[in-house]
């Protein structure tokens, strides 16, 4: 859209925003305006440029010389009304300074009617005459003002015996108020800086809070997508630990679950989307949300992996995505359980008086997405009568082992958890360790996403 051009006086201030005031009297004149003179900025100095709403039908209001902080001469704009003050509201305009007695603002300002109503923020006027308004309807045109501008520095003018709704203009938005019969070029030129400076201070305090709350309902809705394990009435100890690799963020692509169904039979699962971002983080909230409600409808191993293949294809973003699955149902005596394997590191199991170990994994499966009508066979495994099995996502295992390019792999991780037992810990301290323990031998934070879920049982 062009640019308008701004309304020229003969006696006023250029008003193309370029030209800067002349010195004027440190008073305000009952008639003419400050003379303007071309000025020469310094390179890569900008200067602020003040827009004046006022409508004095004697010849305008007379400005003394302003000057910011650098010495340069603050530009001029002039407008007689609101309507021409959105016109001249240009990006480069950094302060407005508003004559709070504007006739008829009702009448000029955008979204009034014939008979003098103004519907919306600004309140409403019946135009049953000028002696029947109220002291916030005398507001109408600084909240207009703050409604066309609300990144903008406010001042508004007013004598010195209307005091009460010169505070009240601060109240509603203006950064500050001056007196007519006060103003000179040093309190105008003070006021100008003071109000910009609180202006960006309130903006950037505004984003901030905006930030904190947004986040704050970032980390309940994410909280709130993390499972809760469903194992009433099973003697099975429950453990996990969660960290996602994006920044700041609570939920990554990996994801896990836990449920009992009405048969006694408990089904655990963890799983890993690629990548990680946002829509692989959604993508694993889906996933095991159909986990969960196909497994409690009674689907198991290959039947269950096949559906949730479909749900995956249906509802990755691109054919590139896939999702590693390792899904385990422990028999209701908690000595046997089998084991289906989707492209998915074998969980590790431990046992009183003997090395912890991986479960057997030949004969997995693929990723879930990568090849049609695939098939995952179901393996049946001995637990015995007393046991701990560790499912994890790679992220445990991926990173680095010091500065060099060696990573720490299952060997590596059964290692390190074998001395953690050794050290006799178990359930969250047994997770904690090894999590803090790979993070260490990395060097730093771990860049994948980690989950760890830990089923426990001691035969009494």
């Amino acid at each position: 859209m062009p640019v308008p051009v701004p309304r020229q006086r003969d006696t006023s201030a250029t008003e193309s925003g370029q030209a800067v005031l002349q010195t004027a009297a440190p008073a305000v004149a009952a008639t003419g305006v400050a003379q303007a003179t071309p000025q020469t900025t310094t390179p890569h100095t900008t200067p602020l440029t003040l827009l004046v709403i006022e409508d004095d039908p004697a010849g305008g209001l007379t400005v003394p010389e302003i000057l910011d902080a650098d010495g340069h001469r603050i530009r001029l704009r002039t407008a007689r009304n609101l309507t021409e003050a959105e016109r001249l509201l240009t990006p480069d305009v950094h302060c407005i300074l508003l004559d709070l007695s504007l006739p008829d603002a009702s009448a000029r300002t955008p979204g009034a009617t014939a008979n003098g109503s103004v519907n919306g923020a600004a309140g409403t006027i019946n135009g049953t005459g000028a002696g029947t308004a109220t002291a916030v309807d005398q507001l109408l045109a600084l909240r207009q003002v703050l409604r066309i501008a609300p990144r903008h520095a406010v001042l508004v003018l007013t004598g010195e015996d209307d005091v009460e709704r010169a505070a009240e203009a601060v109240r509603v938005g203006a950064q500050d108020f001056l007196f007519r019969d006060e103003l000179d070029g040093r309190l105008l030129s003070r006021a100008i800086r003071y109000a910009v400076e609180r202006k960006r201070a309130d903006i950037a305090q505004y984003k901030l809070a905006e930030s904190k709350l947004r986040a704050q309902e970032n980390a309940r809705l994410e909280r709130g997508l993390l499972p809760t394990p469903l194992l009433e009435g099973s003697d099975l100890r429950f453990a996990a630990r969660y960290r996602p690799g994006r920044s700041r963020a609570l939920l990554g692509g990996d994801f896990y679950d836990t449920v009992r169904t009405p048969d006694g039979t408990v089904h655990a699962m963890i799983g890993d989307v690629c990548g990680h971002g946002p829509d692989e983080a959604a993508l694993g909230v889906e996933l095991r949300i159909a986990w969960r409600a196909l497994t409690l409808a009674g689907l198991c191993g290959d039947d269950l992996l096949a559906t949730l293949q479909e749900v995956l294809e249906v509802e990755r973003p691109c054919e590139e995505i896939f999702a590693t699955l390792c899904t385990v149902d422990i028999a209701p005596d908690g000595r046997r359980a089998g084991l289906c394997l989707a492209g998915h590191p074998a969980p590790l199991i431990s046992r009183p008086g003997r090395r912890a170990r991986l479960l057997p994994y030949e004969n997995s499966g693929p990723a879930l997405g990568l090849l049609p009508r695939a098939r995952w066979p179901r393996r049946q495994v001995e637990l015995g009568g007393t046991w701990s099995l560790m499912l994890y996502t790679d992220g445990l295992i991926e990173g680095h082992i010091g500065e060099g390019k060696e990573r720490l792999g299952q060997d590596g991780m059964v290692d390190m958890i074998n001395r953690h037992l050794d050290r006799g810990l178990s359930g969250e301290g047994l997770l904690e360790a090894s999590v803090t323990e790979a993070r260490r031998l990395n060097g730093g934070e771990l860049t994948d996403d980690v989950a760890v879920v830990l089923l426990s049982r001691a035969e009494g």
